[in-house]
């Protein structure tokens, strides 16, 4: 039976509408004016008022990004920490949630505390950078990930999210005579794969834009350089090059050099278009299990 609609119900729904479309424009605006500024032309760009369409329409700004010759060492790189450190990281910060989860292990409280206060107290940039080079981390590629094996913030939420999980499972599985290795392997982890999922995308984010630990501690070695490293050199090339140089300069360099000069602000949104789309595509695939992941691992009743 069809239900009629009263005209508070239309009303309701008519504001719904109109504030997810307002949320829809003002979420994809920066990311459709960003797209037209890496698409047009950089010197057209400096005249302003580019909005959703370029004006002057050229390839250049991607161009200048994707020549650089160290370009495709630091995508492999980028690429592989991110994977690697999203899998493994994931899986040591779900064993340490698992184990302070668990209400049998006597030192569950103090370990959790012991974790919190890492959120707030830092050994400082220079403290690490001598551990670092103690543990022959410095120059060496294991330094992109193994630091970060477990985080305090990912863990509580791991944890919280198999607090939930009934007890009645694992004491099943230990009267078979399974042990808690093979509990958390069988069980826990496959019930877990909401707030897994999340975790992945957490850490995956942030492993493919972060650059400072490859210039504290592998800038010495291009091999092990990584994109968003790359990247931040060719801005700040950019800004070098144009910040000492008038305007009328830029435009006359330009145009002996019968093209277009491109400007760090032409380069960042080229960067930022080709930074973004591996994130974009990856993250269709765990958005399923974002929301679920995130509210059960982040409340607890």
């Amino acid at each position: 039976m069809k239900i009629k609609m009263t005209k508070d119900d239309i009303i309701f729904d008519s504001i719904k509408v109109v504030m997810l479309l307002f949320l829809c424009v003002i979420t994809l605006y920066p990311f459709v004016n960003t797209l037209a500024i890496a698409l047009n032309d950089p010197m057209d760009t400096i005249r302003g008022g580019i909005n959703l369409l370029p004006r002057k329409f050229s390839l250049v700004n991607f161009e200048d990004v994707l020549k650089d010759e160290f370009l495709g060492i630091a995508f492999l790189n980028s690429t592989f920490r991110t994977v690697i450190a999203s899998i493994v990281q994931t899986f040591c910060t779900a064993m340490v949630a698992y184990s302070l989860a668990r209400k049998k292990f006597v030192l569950r409280v103090p370990i959790a505390v012991i974790y919190v206060i890492t959120m707030y107290v830092d050994g400082g940039l220079i403290p690490t950078y001598f551990l670092f080079r103690k543990l022959s981390l410095i120059n060496n590629f294991h330094v992109y990930w193994i630091p970060g094996l477990t985080t305090a913030w990912n863990m509580l939420v791991i944890r919280t999210y198999m607090k939930g999980l009934s007890d009645s499972l694992i004491e099943s599985a230990e009267m078979e005579g399974a042990n808690d290795f093979w509990i958390f392997i069988k069980i826990i982890l496959p019930l877990s794969i909401p707030v897994l999922a999340t975790i992945v995308l957490f850490t995956a984010v942030w492993q493919w834009n972060y650059w400072f630990d490859t210039f504290i501690f592998n800038s010495s070695n291009i091999n092990l350089t990584t994109l968003q490293y790359e990247l931040m050199k060719k801005v700040q090339s950019a800004n070098a090059a144009i910040g000492n140089t008038s305007m009328s300069d830029v435009f006359s360099k330009a145009a002996n050099q019968s093209g277009s000069m491109v400007t760090p602000r032409s380069l960042r949104a080229a960067m930022t278009i080709i930074v973004s789309l591996p994130i974009i595509m990856v993250y269709p695939f765990l958005q399923r299990y974002f929301v679920t992941g995130l509210s059960i691992g982040g409340v607890k009743e």
